[in-house]
Formats: structure tokens, C-alpha cells, sequence
């Protein structure tokens, strides 16, 4: 795609001797001066750039080098910004909403919703001086899958998703106009969920092996008894198939453990509140729900074959402690959206959206600062844990380094046998850099700590956390680009495998535990 501003652009001029009139179909777009000419089908204008399908390609056009002539010429003094937005329920049905009437506030429009049936419903953004609209957000609320389908299909701009997308739906993108839906800046993330295992208040049981889970959702643990409590049958509740929260289930739990059929007989559920509901009232039933819509159901600890284990708290999904935190995505179109659309992405990343996040139930992005006299179980995993490649020597250094520190939140952490970064690590790249920019660590220090798992030798280990943290720290000072070096120390530390955060026997606990750590002093 090309951007061509003004009469001066080389490709326009190029154009002049090669379009002439009597190609015009829908729209023909003319220089100030007259001298250039463009013909073609409108396929869109977002109040700034027009984007048109001519015999060249598909061009961009800065509207305000160019005159509009033809039957699909839009209305400039009336132009409203038209955004469809589709895909997961949890996301539409109150997340979104709650961030857009914010926004509209903030900037001067009134907010107006309109039910069109039980999936379907506009916002209309109004000018509140004049009354005159600005802007139409169109939400259709199914599921991930119709998401990414609309996307895909071009019958939507934006696909709420509960997941990342697949490598199907990426291909698929690929073969039409979409591009690559995993390049940087094709998603973003707008808040965290995780998956938890519910039961009933009732229930004896407290903490589940996650190899526990992926057999009793196999069919092969099929009573209470076999997870340590009583001979009853246990009842299992999921949501749909073309939820994005089971098909996450599926890839994070189920492969984790080779398993690809589910147990016949679970009980299905249209929502996460119907799911929880369900279990809150059964002591025999186990559920897969969302942490943003637990209702009176009581979520387990998840644990792996050694002692470690984790809650899903607030702080634990924010850091990615927690094994089965769930980013909620949206995803974008390969084309620019109208500047209202833009202002609104961009928004929902700030940090005066995260309140917002945080009141419609969700998991906001904020750091958050965890101080080292409240690390106390982390550091007796650390003693717990030493050996002949973590001694007392190295325990000891690694107390003095971060005592008078706090640890923030903002965690990095990787993609499975990979360097890269996960999902909800890129978007700490962008949240922590922003933090920098806007001078929030002003006058202190951030230390990017590395930490590897057990497989290995030690002193190996130490050198890949040193390189990990050295990269993160560089990815970090890269995009902060408008930082004054000299207002804040960098530095990195690496302490190889001396503070285990899950259990190294089992595939998933090696994932949590590479990671880099942010302290502050």
C-alpha cells in the first residue's frame, strides 16, 4: 500500500500521464492544482485518507491534498466515522462498552446505545456541543471464532478475542487483503482473564494438579475419590466449543498433556456467569470458568507434581505467576482506522483506562508494586529449592541485590522452546516503556532481573537469564524512544534458577519460571 500526500508525491506524478477520466467509476480524486488524477472503486474514508482500489492497487490518499468527484464521494461536512467491532461476549458485553463511554466523556462526545436484539447494539458518539454524530460503533457479540472470521471476511474492523489467533486463521488472513494477523501491531491486548477450575463452597477440595485437571477432562479421574476426597462422581461444566476460553483450555491444559478428546458428558454453558452459577449449587460439579465471573463458586489452586503452587490472584495473573492467565486481544485490520477509532485504541492502553478495566471486573495492565518484605514465600521457595548449582553463597548475593527493592508486575516471559516474547510480554514492552516516556520512574532504578529454570547446569542457566534480561532491557529502552537516559537507571542481574515460581518436572512450570522481573528502588 502506498501513502501519497499532495500534488508533489513522485508516485502521483507517475500516475498523471497513465489515468485519465474516462477510467472513473465510483470516484475520481484530484491534486489541488489540478495537474493529477485518480480513479477508482472508494473502498473507504476515514475522515483523513481515502483508500481506493484502482488498476495500480490499492492506494492511500491524504484527503486534504485532493478534490472527490463522483457518484461515491463521501460527505465532508457530515462525515461519521463508521467502526464493527465482533467476536467474544466477554469482552463486548461490558468491557468495551465501559471503556467507550469513558472515552466518549473524556473527549466531549455524548454516548448514546442502541439495542438492535439480544447480540447486537451501536454506540453512537455525538458531538455534545452540537448534537452532530461523530462516530457508529457496531458490536456483534458471538464468539472468538465469528470474530476472526468477520475479519477475515472483511464484515468486521475489529475481532474481540479471548485468544491469540491460530495458525489456520492466520493463514487464512494471509491469502486476502488481512496481511500477517501476528506482526507486530496487528493485536492488542486490552485487559487479563485467566481460566480457573471452580467448585462449590461445599467442596473439600482446595488445590488440583494441573495433570489432575487434564485427566478428569479426559474422562480418566472420574470421581472425587481419586482427587483425595469422597466416592462421588464428579460433574464437569465447560463452555461452549467455539469459546475462545475453551479453546484455550484445549491448547494451554489439554495438549500440555497430549489429551485431544474431552470426556463425554460435560455439561455446556452459553456464558461464564450461567457456569458458575451452575457449580456454586452442585458439591460434586468441577468447572473451567473465567476469574472475571467467579459468582459464589470458590476457584482451586493450581498446583504441579513438587510443592509449588498458585492462586489466581490479581497480582499473580498481572505478573503471569499464575499458569493459565488469559489476555483478552483485540485485533486489527491491515488498514488505517478512522482517527476516532485510532484515539480510542490508544485510550484503552492509558493509564486512565485501567480503573475502568479494573470496575468493569477485569484484570487491568497497570504495574503494580509488590515490596521485598512481602516476597517472604518466594524467598523460602528459593531455600527450599537450593542445591549443588544454587548455594548459600549465591541465595545470599541475590538477598542483597534486591533488598530495598520492590518487584513490579510487569513480567516478561517467552513462548514455548522459543526467545521471543509471549503475548502479554509485548504488551509489557509497550505498558512499561509508556511508564518510562510519561516519567513515572523518574529518579529511580529498574532492575531487570533474569531467571531461568532447573534443566541444565547452573552456570549455564545464569548466562541464558543474564542474556534474557539484557534483551528485555534493550526491547524496553528501545521503544521508551523519547526517554532521557540520564533521568533513570537501567541496570539487568541474573540468578539462573534460584527462585523457582512452579515446578521444573513438567513442561508448563519451566515456561513460568523463564522470566525477567522488573524491581524498583
Amino acid at each position: 500500500m502506498f501513502l501519497l500526500r499532495a500534488a508533489a508525491c513522485t508516485v502521483l506524478l507517475l500516475m498523471t500521464a497513465l489515468v485519465s477520466p474516462a477510467l472513473a467509476e465510483d470516484v475520481t480524486l484530484t491534486s489541488r492544482d489540478g495537474s493529477v488524477k485518480v480513479a477508482g472503486n472508494l473502498l473507504g474514508y476515514d475522515g483523513e485518507f481515502y483508500r481506493v482500489d484502482t488498476e495500480y492497487g490499492v492506494l492511500t490518499l491524504d484527503g486534504s491534498g485532493v478534490i472527490c468527484d463522483g457518484p461515491g464521494c463521501p460527505d465532508l461536512t457530515a462525515f461519521v466515522a463508521e467502526l464493527s467491532l465482533s467476536g467474544a461476549p466477554t469482552m463486548g458485553a461490558i468491557l468495551l462498552p465501559a471503556l467507550l463511554e469513558t472515552f466518549a466523556a473524556r473527549n466531549g462526545f455524548a454516548a448514546r446505545r442502541i439495542v438492535q436484539s439480544d447480540d447486537r447494539f451501536i454506540y453512537e458518539l455525538s458531538e455534545r456541543a452540537s448534537g452532530a454524530p461523530a462516530a457508529r460503533f457496531a458490536f456483534f457479540l458471538s464468539s472468538t471464532d465469528e470474530g476472526f472470521a468477520d475479519l477475515i471476511s472483511d464484515e468486521a474492523d475489529i475481532a474481540l478475542s479471548l485468544r491469540e489467533v491460530s495458525p489456520d486463521e492466520a493463514a487464512l488472513a494471509r491469502t486476502g487483503d488481512l496481511g500477517d494477523l501476528t506482526a507486530p501491531g496487528r493485536s492488542r491486548i486490552v485487559a487479563l482473564d485467566a481460566m480457573v477450575p471452580l467448585v462449590a463452597d461445599s467442596n473439600s477440595v482446595t488445590t488440583l494438579r494441573m495433570s489432575d485437571l487434564a485427566a478428569v477432562f479426559a474422562g480418566d479421574i472420574t470421581t472425587w475419590e481419586g482427587l483425595g476426597s469422597v466416592a462421588e462422581p464428579i460433574v464437569l461444566h465447560l463452555r461452549d466449543d467455539n469459546s475462545g476460553l475453551v479453546q484455550a483450555f484445549r491448547r494451554r491444559v489439554m495438549e500440555e498433556y497430549d489429551i485431544t478428546a474431552l470426556a463425554p458428558g460435560i455439561i455446556r454453558h452459553a456464558s461464564n456467569a450461567a457456569l458458575a452459577d451452575a457449580v456454586a449449587v452442585d458439591p460434586f460439579a468441577l468447572g473451567i470458568g473465567s476469574f472475571s465471573e467467579i459468582g459464589n463458586a470458590v476457584p482451586l489452586t493450581i498446583s504441579g507434581p513438587c510443592s509449588l503452587s498458585a492462586d489466581a490472584t490479581v497480582t499473580n495473573i498481572k505478573s503471569e505467576d499464575y499458569p493459565l492467565t488469559a489476555p483478552m486481544f483485540v485485533y486489527l485490520p491491515n488498514r488505517r482506522l478512522p482517527r476516532i477509532a485510532r484515539d480510542f485504541l490508544r485510550y484503552i492502553a492509558s493509564p486512565a483506562a485501567q480503573p475502568v478495566i479494573r470496575r468493569a471486573g477485569f484484570v487491568d495492565q497497570f504495574p503494580a508494586a509488590m515490596p521485598f518484605q512481602e516476597q517472604g514465600q518466594r524467598f523460602a521457595n528459593a531455600i527450599e529449592s537450593a542445591g549443588v548449582d544454587t548455594d548459600l553463597v549465591e541465595l545470599q548475593r541475590m538477598v542483597r541485590v534486591l533488598s530495598g527493592h520492590s518487584r513490579l508486575t510487569v513480567t516478561f516471559r517467552f513462548e514455548g522452546g522459543s526467545s521471543e516474547l509471549d503475548a502479554q510480554s509485548r504488551s509489557n514492552v509497550a505498558l512499561l516503556a509508556e511508564a518510562l516516556e510519561r516519567g513515572v520512574f523518574d529518579d529511580h532504578e529498574l532492575v531487570f532481573v533474569g531467571f531461568s529454570d532447573g534443566d541444565g547446569p547452573g552456570a549455564i542457566n545464569r548466562r541464558l537469564s543474564q542474556t534474557r534480561a539484557r534483551a528485555v532491557r534493550e526491547a524496553v529502552r528501545t521503544a521508551a524512544r523519547t526517554v532521557d537516559p540520564t533521568r533513570l537507571t537501567l541496570r539487568t542481574e541474573a540468578f539462573g534458577e534460584a527462585m523457582p515460581m512452579a515446578c521444573d518436572e513438567v513442561p508448563w512450570g519451566r515456561r513460568v519460571n523463564r522470566r525477567v522481573e522488573v524491581w524498583l528502588k
